[in-house]
Order: C-alpha cells, then sequence, then structure tokens
C-alpha cells in the first residue's frame, strides 16, 4: 500500500507541474449579443435596416475573470477621448488618427485632434481610381488598414477635427452603411455593365456622392490667422512623418525578417510594406513600446466568446477555446489559415498593467460596442487575446527598432 501511496503522490506532482495546471477553466453562457449605443445610433436614420431576429451566441462567463476594474490602473500615454465611428467600416482611420494624434503629443506635447473623415473621403476616392484601373478586379468594401492613413496623408494632406466633421444636418452620428457607401459600390458595380471606364469621370461621381453625404473637404484651413493648405497643415503643424510609421505582422505562411503582403481584403491596394516576424518578438515589440511611452494600432479579430459586448468590456482566450499555454505561433496561424481568425477592427493601444505576471491592456475603440460597458470607449485586452487574435501592430519605427534591425530588405 506505501509503494501504490508514494505512487499516486508522484502521478499527482507530475500533473501539476504540467504546463496546462495553471490555466483557467472559464465557463460558458449562451446570451443574445445586445448592443445598446448601435440600438441608438440607428434609431437615428429612418433607413436603418431592422434587426434580425436575436439569437443567443457562446459567451464566456466574464464575471469568473479575474481583471483589472478601472482604468485607474493601468499606466497609459497620452490619448484623445474615444470617438464613435457610428455605423460605418471607418476603425482603419478613427485608430491610426488616434495614434498620430498621441504621436503629436509624445514628440511636441501639443494636444491636436485631428480630423478621420478627410482621409476617408480620399481613400474613397483612391479606391474608385483602382477600380477603374483594374475594370473592377479590386476589393470594394468600407475598410481600409492603418498604413492607408500615412498614403493619404502624403498624396492629400490632413486637417483640424473641426475643419472637416463629414457630419451634415445636425446628425451626431456616422451612418455610412447603407447610403454613401452602398451608393458608391452600386455606381462602380454598374460600370461592369455599361464599360465606362474613365477615371477622371469616374471619380468626379464618387466625389458628388462623397460631398453629398460627407460634405466637400476644405482646399485650405485657417491655423492662426494664416491659411494653408491641408498639405501645409501636415507640414508645419503636425509635424509627423508618415514614412516614420511600420507595420508589424506575425504569420508562420510568410518568411520572417521580410516584408510581406498582408493578404486580407481590406489591404486592397496590396501593400507588401509588412514586417513578419516571430511572435515573441511580436509581442515583446508592443510590451516594451507600452513600457516607454509609445502607443500602437492594432488590428485583428474582435468576433469571439471571449470578447464582451456587454458590461464587462474585456477580450480574453476563454480555455473552451485554448488553453493560455497552448498560444503560440502554430495556434494563431491555425486559426488565420482556416478563417476563425479574421482582420475585421482596429483599435488603438494606449496603456497597460501588468496582473499576476501578465500584461492587460487598455485599448481605445471607435466602435459602439465599446459605450455598453463599465469603461465607455475602452476594452481591457488580456495579452493572451492581443497573441492569439490580434493580427498586425502599428507603431513607431523607433519602438520596433531592434526587430527592424533583421530585417535583409
Amino acid at each position: 500500500m506505501n509503494v501504490l501511496a508514494t505512487l499516486l503522490a508522484l502521478a499527482l506532482l507530475l500533473a501539476s507541474a504540467t504546463p496546462y495546471a495553471q490555466d483557467r477553466r472559464d465557463r460558458p453562457l449562451f446570451e443574445v449579443k445586445k448592443d445598446a449605443m448601435m440600438d441608438s445610433i440607428k434609431a437615428e436614420f429612418t433607413k436603418a435596416k431592422p434587426d434580425k431576429p436575436e439569437k443567443e451566441s457562446m459567451q464566456v462567463d466574464f464575471s469568473a475573470i479575474k481583471a483589472p476594474q478601472s482604468m485607474t490602473e493601468f499606466s497609459s500615454v497620452f490619448h484623445t477621448p474615444p470617438v464613435l465611428q457610428g455605423r460605418s467600416g471607418m476603425c482603419w482611420c478613427f485608430s491610426t488618427t488616434s495614434l498620430m494624434e498621441s504621436e503629436i503629443f509624445r514628440l511636441t506635447k501639443r494636444e491636436i485632434k485631428l480630423s478621420e473623415l478627410f482621409t476617408v473621403y480620399w481613400e474613397y476616392v483612391e479606391k474608385a481610381r483602382e477600380y477603374v484601373r483594374t475594370r473592377g478586379g479590386s476589393f470594394l468594401g468600407e475598410g481600409s488598414e492603418s498604413n492607408a492613413v500615412f498614403r493619404v496623408w502624403k498624396k492629400y494632406g490632413v486637417v483640424p477635427g473641426a475643419a472637416y466633421t463629414g457630419l451634415k444636418d445636425s446628425s451626431r452620428f456616422h451612418s455610412h452603411e447603407d447610403t454613401l457607401f452602398q451608393e458608391i459600390r452600386s455606381y462602380l458595380n454598374n460600370l461592369k455593365t455599361s464599360n465606362a471606364w474613365n477615371e477622371e469621370e469616374v471619380v468626379a461621381t464618387v466625389r458628388s456622392i462623397l460631398n453629398h453625404y460627407l460634405g466637400e473637404p476644405p482646399v485650405t484651413v485657417n491655423v492662426d490667422g494664416a491659411q494653408m493648405t491641408p498639405k501645409e497643415y501636415l507640414a508645419k503643424v503636425v509635424r509627423l512623418n508618415p514614412d516614420d510609421y511600420v507595420d508589424l505582422l506575425s504569420l508562420m505562411e510568410k518568411p520572417y525578417y521580410e516584408k510581406v503582403e498582408f493578404e486580407v481584403p481590406d489591404n486592397w491596394w496590396h501593400s507588401k510594406e509588412y514586417h513578419n516576424i516571430p511572435l515573441d518578438e511580436f509581442m515583446a515589440v508592443l510590451k516594451k513600446a507600452i513600457r516607454n511611452g509609445y502607443s500602437a494600432v492594432i488590428g485583428g479579430d474582435v468576433s469571439e466568446a471571449g470578447y464582451s459586448w456587454g458590461q464587462a468590456g474585456l477580450a480574453v482566450v476563454p480555455s473552451f477555446d485554448l488553453p493560455s499555454s497552448a498560444i503560440d505561433e502554430a495556434s494563431r496561424q491555425f486559426r488565420f489559415s482556416n478563417g476563425t481568425t479574421v482582420d475585421d477592427h482596429g483599435l488603438h493601444l494606449v496603456g497597460y498593467v501588468e496582473k499576476d505576471g501578465r500584461d492587460w491592456y487598455l485599448v481605445k475603440d471607435s466602435w459602439s460596442s465599446s459605450r455598453n460597458n463599465r469603461h465607455p470607449g475602452y476594452y481591457f485586452f488580456h495579452e493572451d487575446y492581443v497573441k492569439l487574435k490580434m493580427l498586425a501592430i502599428t507603431v513607431h519605427k523607433d519602438a520596433a527598432r531592434g526587430v527592424l534591425d533583421k530585417f535583409r530588405n
């Protein structure tokens, strides 16, 4: 009996030493996903489509998650207050514009609010040009990627937020889903039938649609009594170099330490400027950046059972999805390859707190679901969620200097 008892004790000791012993065991719930803020936005627009019948979805029991309780627990960088993107696919621009506002403060201690819609306007124009050049072959959607902001700024400049809001008729919220975007898409798709591939005429028509819904963007802005173009405003007032910002990726399907194409629909112009790095370095850049006064845009999947749309305002990887200790490059790649991780949202990571040896990140969000929780306009992301589900990072090149030095090209 003593021998059996000894063997049993040894087996239990070995089991407790396995990598999975410290993982949580989360409980699933089945609830209807409700977005009270989006319901309020829809109520302002008579053309809003009725909601589909409510259906329960699988969610983690957030009440059992040991998470930060307040924003005051986080160390954070300066950032402008959260702004709603409304019923639109503009997260790419709202998150990256927020990053650049934080960068202005980090570098010069000036607080400046910039216009997101000025960038969105010209991005639609560039989409129309590419649609003509490819004879309808380019992807056409509301979304884009962070580096589109830098591309648009270099060509068109930028303006103060108050100079161009993109809101007309006293509207409080943006609503592009079934108005502006549908009209542009319908017009461009009809070109395949009419065969009227005249680029300048197409751009003029798309601009007339944008002008109707957003207003015409300013040709000049007045700053302290001086008139300047949007490109002059970028150079003389904003004083940020778009080329100082880099995009980082971590996917096994691409060679590491090379610049590659991020093969997702919203990279509609097929940018090959993504720096692909191993996952441990991807996470290390983020951890080091936020601890040294840099913020970052993170982009990836927010349609998960561990992503709260209610009061919790958390993003975690439930144990019934994948234990923490099993999150690695292969599990990350597997989900991207089979389509369960998609690139559907961009957010601005602005702070961190370390609890029990792991990071939680304070994430500023422009989507409506972030307004339903106890810290409106923000989410608390566990580092596991970033590691498994966030596909790309945009950050100042100095924050990634050691990693960038490894690139051959």
